[in-house]
């Protein structure tokens, strides 16, 4: 099994930066990739950004391209989303998710492992 944590999430004003954080513990060579999913309430969720875990291959939701960062740490098993210039749109639910196939990234339904989601609150 594979446990995921997020933290980092808060409440910040428009145009302001968040650093969120997903540590991976248990059995993690079985990661292919990672991804952060998002979900407001009365949405469904939806795909932020992905990288593959070996390769480093990056994929990005056209919302939060050239804003967002992913990035990761094979040695700490850590993924990051760097948030930059955010907009009240942005505020949800953010999960982090591993994937042990290959795949298009971008679906929730490829995804096993999530883990239990941290607030992201962008006020006006």
């Amino acid at each position: 099994q594979v446990q995921l944590a997020e933290s980092g999430g808060g409440l910040v004003q428009a145009g302001d930066s968040l650093r969120l954080s997903c540590t991976a513990s248990g059995r993690t060579l079985t990661h292919y990739a990672m991804a952060w999913f998002r979900q407001s309430p009365g949405k469904v969720r939806e795909f932020v950004a992905a990288i593959t875990w070996i390769a480093g291959r990056i994929y990005y939701a056209d919302s939060v391209e050239g804003r967002f960062t992913i990035s990761k740490d094979n040695f700490k098993n850590t993924l990051t989303l760097q948030m930059n210039s955010l907009k009240p749109e942005d505020t949800a639910i953010y999960y982090c998710a591993s994937t042990p196939t290959r795949g298009r990234y971008t679906s929730e339904y490829e995804y096993d492992h999530w883990g239990q989601g941290t607030q992201v609150t962008v006020s006006s």
